[in-house]
């Protein structure tokens, strides 16, 4: 998502759903290391059993060392060090050897639990121009600042003739996840083409979270809410049933396009499936390493009853990415939609530092936060 530099996004499942979800193991909640009085407690090992998956974190961590020299200054290191352990050995018992310190994160409840949402790059079919089937169109921003019309004016043809339509969908629910998500990539079907859209701004209204009105109406269980349930739920109703239900979220985000490119996140990084995640900057900072129990979900977002560890970079934010909750970003497509959408569950977290190093201490808020 370049997902994008002023992006206040809702990227995540639960951001699109707007549930509340209460502490129940099916979720994946833990309860093994007592109470924490604080957002970032330091540790002196981190003990976990559960399996490891490091694959990605190098090729990340290239990533960030290549595209962004201040970042690099900070963590560059810390990186080396965490690639040499993985080498070497990867028993979270041992980072301290490698001069690697951790805090853990306190989790919701203060007993650890992290919630794991998730996120990912749509990719929408479009048709330069109209036709009877393809006839929602997709637009670059008006010029307008405090005065944009809502979503229920754009959809009633507020800004018909403006020359801003960038392509034309065949539903108004593509083009409404991806502005959920703030980018995306494009296929455009009339040429076979494939464009990046890019966030381009929005009408500075209020969002409103359309899984919340379901919930409200009845119409999806909140312990059913999910994407997925979103989506079944509208090919399950008519085209203007549909268009009440979006147009109860007055806000619209704009897009603009781009080449084919690399799906980056605020920090301006390139995102890697399942290496990448969005986390509240004012205790992660952009390129900050995470040690983290990573839920396992089944096929149909059942917990499968266990947890990997994994070391993830924090590459974006969101709106909806406060203290205790985490966006896993799983990559482009349907396929990555439907596993990002299901994510609402628990896992513990490490925020990684180096000694010796401009990220010593992590248990530490950032200097500007304290």
């Amino acid at each position: 998502m370049n997902l994008n530099k002023r992006l206040v996004f809702a990227l995540s499942a639960l951001a699109l759903a707007g549930c509340a979800q209460s502490p129940d193991s099916e979720l994946a909640q833990q309860y093994v290391d007592g109470e924490f009085g604080t957002i970032l407690n330091r540790v002196d090992q981190v003990r976990s059993d559960s399996t490891r998956d490091y694959s990605k974190f190098a090729a990340q961590a290239e990533q960030v060392v290549v595209n962004s020299p201040s970042m690099a200054k900070n963590y560059e290191g810390l990186y080396q060090q965490l690639n040499d352990w993985v080498l070497q050995s990867g028993d979270p018992l041992e980072l301290a050897s490698y001069g690697v310190q951790a805090a853990q994160l306190g989790g919701g409840d203060s007993q650890g639990n992290v919630l794991f949402t998730g996120y990912f790059s749509p990719v929408m079919e479009l048709r330069h121009e109209a036709n009877e089937e393809f006839k929602y169109p997709v637009y670059s921003k008006p010029d307008c600042d405090t005065n944009c019309p809502t979503r229920a004016e754009i959809y009633a043809g507020a800004l018909e003739g403006l020359g801003l339509e960038l392509g034309y969908a065949n539903n108004q629910i593509d083009p409404f996840i991806m502005e959920v998500q703030g980018s995306g990539f494009v296929h455009f079907q009339d040429d076979d083409t494939l464009e990046y859209f890019a966030y381009g701004g929005k009408n500075n209204r209020a969002y409103v979270s359309i899984g919340r009105v379901l919930i409200e109406r009845g119409e999806v269980a909140r312990e059913d809410m999910s994407l997925k349930a979103i989506k079944d739920w509208v090919l399950e109703n008519e085209q203007d049933v549909v268009q009440e239900l979006l147009e109860q979220n007055p806000s619209f985000v704009f897009f603009t396009p781009r080449d084919s490119a690399p799906v980056t996140g605020t920090a301006g990084i390139p995102l890697m499936p399942m290496a990448s995640v969005a986390g509240d900057r004012s205790i992660l900072p952009m390129g900050t390493p995470i040690l983290a129990e990573v839920p396992l979900l089944n096929p149909d977002g059942s917990w499968s009853g266990v947890h990997q560890l994994r070391l993830l970079i924090v590459l974006d934010t969101g709106g909806a990415v406060k203290q205790n909750h985490l966006d896993l970003y799983h990559g482009m497509g349907a396929r990555a939609g439907t596993e990002a959408g299901h994510y609402k569950h628990f896992g513990r977290v490490w925020k990684l530092g180096l000694e010796n190093s401009p990220t010593q201490s992590p248990w530490a808020l950032p200097p500007e936060k304290l």
